[in-house]
């Protein structure tokens, strides 16, 4: 099965906690602290793997979850840092953020990585909150989150040269003539289902991709048939082979196909048709076939249609298909590099740090209920286990403002006030 666009979870692991501890030697004071820190949780890279094709082993594993760091130790020790997740992709694949549609990044070279969840850091030990004020400070801090996100995963074929056209024009004909692809061919529409790749090697050294896209109809664009699925395979391609066949007794109109196509490619993205078209005639094996090419290449030319640009084959005789090999393999040193249609429509990912802004909500039950990113990552990394980690803490609240909206909210002396799982009360 080609499975070319899924969704799936990654969780970053969380950073390690820091350690509240102290070393008992003379001349220290109060025996001077040593908690350690913790160590970074496990980040979700994804990598590019030249022997996938698809995406389908997705479809069997959705969820990736990173381990997380290891705890500070005393003596000053650090927790062991995690081991990253990494994750196979096929060469091709765009990721972006399943809720917020930014583009995260596109992977396309063998080898190439990409972050997608990081890993959270570990927490400071209370080695870094000695003061003159407090030399014995039992404070530490909980390891960082990890990023947890949905990602959507979308496959684009990387292949150099793109084969389109109505069902049963010849594209998977063409495709096991001048590769060693071995695409399924049959006398009816919709034969192939997926795409296929092959690599062509021409005599002079040359050799290029080449894909037959399948599911291009009236309104694939829009949705009908499978040409929106198999679509956004087009965006890489820098040199598309148009074919269109000659049969007389197809029932179909040439020139209507070719316009029809290229309607429907204009329509999915206007870049499509700035990059370097071959009209190719197929089937030209078949009685009353050329002088159908005849009346179809005229009405070609009087469109303005290079005549270098037109081509007349047939796939089974092979009249024709080293002459359009040499010309497509002329025709790339030229092409232009487009832009994926996602990637040039979505907005570049960037971190951004949590923001201040702190809400404040009343249950049926008369309890205050906070939220807000940096609040609740302030208060993930809280460790509450010591009285100084406590008085650290209602510090962190007051400047974050949570008093003042509070107070906003209508909060009393003695109310209840929840962040997450932690119930406290407000005391003015």
């Amino acid at each position: 099965m080609f499975v070319d666009q899924v969704t799936v979870e990654v969780q970053a692991g969380k950073g390690g906690d820091g350690m509240v501890a102290f070393r008992h030697e003379k001349f220290v004071p109060f025996g001077g602290p040593a908690g350690g820190d913790g160590g970074r949780g496990g980040s979700i890279v994804f990598y590019v793997d030249e022997g996938l094709r698809t995406l389908m082993d997705f479809r069997y594993q959705r969820h990736f979850k990173a381990k997380a760091g290891g705890n500070g130790q005393g003596k000053s020790m650090y927790g062991r840092k995690a081991e990253d997740m990494r994750v196979a992709v096929p060469a091709g694949t765009t990721v972006t953020d399943a809720d917020t549609h930014e583009l995260i990044g596109d992977l396309t070279e063998p080898g190439q990585e990409l972050v997608v969840a990081r890993g959270g850091r570990g927490g400071r030990g209370n080695i870094h909150f000695v003061s003159p004020k407090n030399t014995a400070p039992e404070i530490a801090e909980n390891g960082e989150p990890g990023v947890h996100r949905y990602v959507q995963l979308e496959l684009k074929v990387l292949a150099d040269v793109g084969l389109v056209g109505f069902p049963s024009v010849g594209k998977s004909t063409l495709l096991s003539v001048v590769t060693q692809a071995k695409p399924k061919i049959a006398a009816y529409q919709f034969t192939t289902l997926v795409p296929n790749l092959g690599m062509v090697q021409l005599d002079d050294g040359s050799d290029f991709v080449m894909a037959d896209l399948p599911g291009l109809i009236e309104g694939a664009s829009t949705g009908v048939g499978l040409g929106i699925q198999f679509l956004r395979h087009v965006e890489r391609t820098r040199v598309i082979l148009h074919l269109v066949e000659m049969d007389p007794d197809s029932g179909r109109e040439p020139l209507a196909d070719y316009h029809q196509i290229r309607q429907e490619l204009a329509t999915y993205d206007d870049t499509i048709l700035q990059r370097p078209q071959l009209v190719v005639a197929t089937k030209l094996d078949l009685p009353g076939a050329k002088e159908r090419f005849a009346a179809f290449k005229q009405a070609l030319l009087a469109e303005g249609v290079q005549a270098a640009d037109i081509f007349e084959i047939s796939s089974i005789t092979h009249t024709g298909v080293q002459q359009l090999m040499r010309a497509t393999a002329q025709a790339l040193k030229t092409a232009p590099v487009f832009a994926p249609k996602s990637q040039s429509d979505r907005a570049e990912y960037t971190y951004e740090a949590p923001t201040d802004a702190v809400h404040v909500e009343r249950d049926a039950d008369g309890v205050f209920i906070l939220s807000g990113e940096k609040l609740e990552k302030t208060f993930k990394m809280a460790n509450l286990d010591h009285d100084d980690g406590v008085v650290r803490f209602a510090r962190q609240l007051r400047r974050l403002g949570v008093d003042d909206a509070l107070r906003a909210a209508g909060a009393k002396q003695g109310d209840l006030v929840a962040i997450d799982d932690f119930t406290f009360e407000f005391v003015e």
